[in-house]
């Protein structure tokens, strides 16, 4: 039987699936934290802010969750991520393993990783397979990410 956290999750992945950021944006708490390796610090509604970003600029987005458990006020999950990539027209696989902290009934915490490398080879092409190791690349890949969710904030 699935407990209250473990709901949530599937509920959030499922919205992801069906492009529905603010259904997912519903699921973090008032003083959420995410961050993963390109959107690497956000805070309160920012978190909320980037999925719907997201989604309303996805268009062959598919989300396939894999695996996921919840147990107290931890969770965890395992999701595969399918898109183009909008800056170069590039196919991405992405694998990508969460960990929540709840709190209320809703995220108060997630911690997402992925093969950075491995994302900037399939993204950015040859530029990722050579370079995409290099601090200034995941640098310049960041502060793009947050310029463009500074953005979307702006114009909310």
């Amino acid at each position: 039987m699935s407990n209250a956290n473990d709901v949530l999750i599937q509920r959030f992945y499922t919205a992801f699936a069906a492009c529905d950021g603010a259904t997912m944006a519903a699921c973090y708490g008032p003083d959420a934290t995410f961050s993963d390796p390109v959107f690497t610090d956000l805070h309160g509604t920012e978190p909320g802010a980037m999925w719907r970003m997201l989604t309303s600029r996805a268009t062959d987005l598919e989300v396939e969750l894999v695996e996921h458990e919840a147990e107290g006020d931890s969770g965890s999950a395992r999701w595969i991520a399918r898109y183009t990539f909008k800056q170069t027209g590039r196919p991405v696989v992405n694998d990508v393993r969460s960990k929540f902290r709840f709190s209320d009934g809703l995220i108060a915490e997630q911690r997402d990783s992925f093969g950075f490398h491995a994302w900037a080879r399939q993204a950015l092409g040859p530029v990722g397979l050579l370079l995409g190791w290099a601090p200034p690349v995941r640098a310049g890949v960041s502060r793009k990410a947050r310029a463009g969710l500074d953005e979307f904030i702006a114009g909310s």
